[in-house]
């Protein structure tokens, strides 16, 4: 069982979060840029039937994950298994294609050709969740070697050969295969175990509990359809997309608390699970000042008609926050449940486990989300102003994130014990507060709009990068976790390049 170094694995995923926000918009703006609009939008059909077949795929890689931590000898069933589940997804797929070509200007060859890309994705993500529990660092390697990846052949396949559609299916396809090698290479020790029949027939018996989460990410992905049929309007998508954008940056200071999850299952307990907690603060302060004072900058590199969606960019950061703590926070409290050790647990047992409880907790807020959002559609007059009703469903999504953040934490403090550092928080709070507040004067004074964003984007970074340096200087001179986080990293570079 191989140890998980939960800082090491932590910090990697930070960085690789932001590195893949870069290799992602660049990824996005040669399609958008080489594509029609049919194409582009042959490929935007073609992800959204993947969200669907590939919802079968958890079945192996939630049990995976959890077993392979615990030092269960599951990986090689996996492996075999995403053949199994992969051929049924594509059957599923080809089928939903039948109905969906007919009714639609789609390409057929493009969108049946997409079904080879099934059975790569199955493998890559149940490499991922085998590595998840074994050594969640290279779950970080793996989604940086595909995203790099997929740039360099989405040049040649796309921009280069114009081969459309299908140039973005072999770009997908060698950008997976080159991550499914990384992450093969890692987990090689455990692979090597026997198949066992007996983990296959687990999962199936237990298939619907994987399924289960995602009835409440499905209730929740419904509130742009609810958005664009009940404002009669789709071009309020386009302001909300935009301002939401933003904020999703920040969801990246998560990513330190990655191998908590995997920790938790190995060992049911974690020291300094406080410590890990105080430096999702460390990162999400500074993020979410970057976000909020380069909204409208922000927002204009995007297209200068999404500026005056900036209040949207403010209200979403809040939201953004509280839903990483909130993610977390779970994944602490599935880390710890143990129903599933127990081969002979009931069903009755399973409903009662917090595997069960969780979502049906986000399904329950997810509901009220939408009932809310669409009680505030229907009473808005008929000549309500977009830019309004995104910002009240802005506010409807952060008021019902609140409470269900604070019983994440009630739970989280009950059964870990976990309470925030608080003259910790505070102190990144307000260096936080002081140092980008200055960053914000000197870009009102002296940061000019130029719609040349060759020109634009250097300035921006240039006061980020400024920003970033002096909050992480004045905390590490301030804070002793602090100087024992940038030490652990040095030490980290250190070992590799030595």
């Amino acid at each position: 069982m191989a140890e998980i170094r939960v800082t090491y694995a932590g910090m990697i995923s930070v960085v690789v979060g932001l590195l893949t926000v870069i290799t992602g918009l660049v990824f996005t703006i040669i399609l958008t840029r080489t594509l029609d609009p049919v194409e582009f939008g042959t490929w935007g059909v073609i992800t959204v039937l993947f969200l669907g077949v590939l919802n079968i795929e958890p079945i192996i890689s939630y049990w995976a994950t959890r077993e392979v931590a615990r030092g269960l000898e599951s990986a090689k069933t996996a492996i075999f298994s995403s053949g199994i589940f992969s051929s049924m997804a594509v059957i599923i797929y080809l089928i939903i294609v039948h109905f969906v070509h007919s009714g639609t200007d789609t390409d057929f060859e493009s969108i049946f050709l997409a079904a080879f890309l099934i059975p790569i994705i199955f493998l890559n993500r149940v490499l991922s969740g085998i590595n998840l529990g074994w050594k969640p660092q290279a779950v970080s390697y793996g989604i940086l070697v595909m995203g790099v990846t997929q740039i360099p052949m989405a040049l040649i396949f796309v921009y280069f050969f114009d081969m459309g559609v299908i140039g973005i299916i072999i770009s997908v396809a060698i950008a997976n295969i080159s991550s499914i090698i990384v992450l093969a290479i890692s987990a090689r020790e455990t692979i090597k175990k026997e198949f066992q029949i007996k983990f296959l027939k687990k999962w199936f018996r237990l298939s619907w509990l994987p399924f289960y989460p995602g009835i409440a990410g499905m209730v929740h992905a419904y509130d742009v359809v609810v958005f664009s049929l009940m404002a009669g309007s789709v071009e309020g998508i386009g302001f909300w997309t935009a301002a939401v954008l933003l904020p999703n940056l920040i969801s990246n200071s998560g990513l330190i608390s990655t191998a908590v999850y995997a920790k938790l299952l190995q060992k049911g307990k974690m020291e300094n699970i406080q410590r890990n907690v105080t430096q999702i603060f460390f990162f999400a302060f500074p993020l979410s000042a970057i976000v909020i004072v380069f909204a409208e900058p922000g927002l204009f590199i995007l297209n200068p008609i999404y500026q005056i969606a900036f209040p949207v960019v403010i209200i979403m950061t809040f939201q953004v926050v509280l839903n990483t703590l909130s993610t977390v926070f779970q994944s602490m409290l599935k880390g710890i449940e143990t129903v599933d050790v127990d081969e002979k647990a009931s069903f009755k047992q399973y409903i009662k486990s917090k595997l069960f409880l969780l979502p049906t907790l986000l399904l329950i807020q997810y509901s009220i989300y939408i009932t809310l959002l669409v009680i505030m559609l229907w009473a808005a007059p008929p000549n309500s102003n977009l830019i309004d009703l995104i910002t009240y469903w802005a506010i409807i999504m952060l008021s019902t994130q609140i409470p269900m953040t604070i019983w994440h934490y009630i739970m989280v403090r009950k059964n870990l014990n976990v309470k925030f550092e608080k003259n910790i928080i505070v102190k990144y709070f307000v260096v936080a507060l002081v140092v980008f507040s200055l960053i914000y004067f000197v870009s009102e004074q002296f940061l000019e709009y130029d719609n040349n964003i060759f020109i634009f984007v250097p300035k921006i970074i240039l006061l980020t990068v400024i920003g970033i340096c002096g909050y992480i200087l004045i905390t590490y001179l301030i804070d002793s976790s602090t100087k024992k986080l940038v030490s652990a990293i040095i030490n980290e570079l250190k070992q590799k390049f030595d």
